[in-house]
């Protein structure tokens, strides 16, 4: 069930059923500087080539085809305000405000939507957050007149590449050597969205 709109000024209020838990209720909204702290506790626990701050800002600030967001835990169980992951006693989300549980990023190319960046806090997984990302991420861009979404994902990273081919991507290509902090190859994958309006 879904409240709201997604616009690039409104949230979007999505419930979802998890395993072993009560509803998440999650608000998808466009990324803003004074979030990139928060963001950047997940991706520096995500990753081992994690994007820098100034990364996220220049994806912010710089890059005008570039459609940064966050997913925010709007309420915990029974109503209550989530945990702010990596959030403090002091101020920010750990005061009581709204979680930030994932982000992406994706690049509106013509009639192409390139995903560049797309992470879940460890905290938050198993739980559908990276489904909603992916799901408003290809909804958004199809509004937008896209015709297609690539995307590149480690090829060791099989809980991703299983989310993006549930999708309905498909490994296209490889590039070798693609990731400098170990050398690995990464995996091109493609999806085109059904002429029919149908799918996503």
């Amino acid at each position: 069930m879904s409240e709201g709109a997604v616009g690039p000024d409104r949230g979007k209020i999505e419930i979802f059923a998890y395993g072993g838990g009560g509803p998440m209720r999650l608000r998808l909204r466009p990324m803003r500087v004074g979030d990139i702290p928060e963001v950047m506790k997940i991706e520096v626990r995500s990753f081992s080539l994690p994007w820098t701050e100034d990364a996220f800002v220049r994806e912010i600030e710089k890059i005008p085809f570039s459609r940064p967001l966050v997913a925010e835990e709007v309420g915990g169980r029974n109503g209550r305000a989530g945990p702010a992951v990596g959030g403090s006693a002091t101020g920010g989300p750990a005061a009581g405000g709204p979680a930030i549980v994932g982000y992406a990023c994706w690049w509106e190319v013509k009639d192409e939507c390139h995903i560049t960046n797309v992470t879940v806090s460890p905290e938050a997984r198993r739980r559908g957050v990276g489904k909603f990302l992916m799901r408003e991420i290809l909804k958004d861009a199809r509004r937008r007149g896209a015709v297609r979404a690539t995307l590149e994902a480690r090829n060791s990273n099989g809980a991703a590449v299983s989310l993006y081919e549930g999708f309905g991507f498909s490994p296209v290509a490889m590039r070798k050597g693609y990731y400098p902090d170990n050398g690995e190859d990464a995996l091109v994958m493609l999806m085109e969205f059904s002429p029919d309006g149908g799918g996503v």
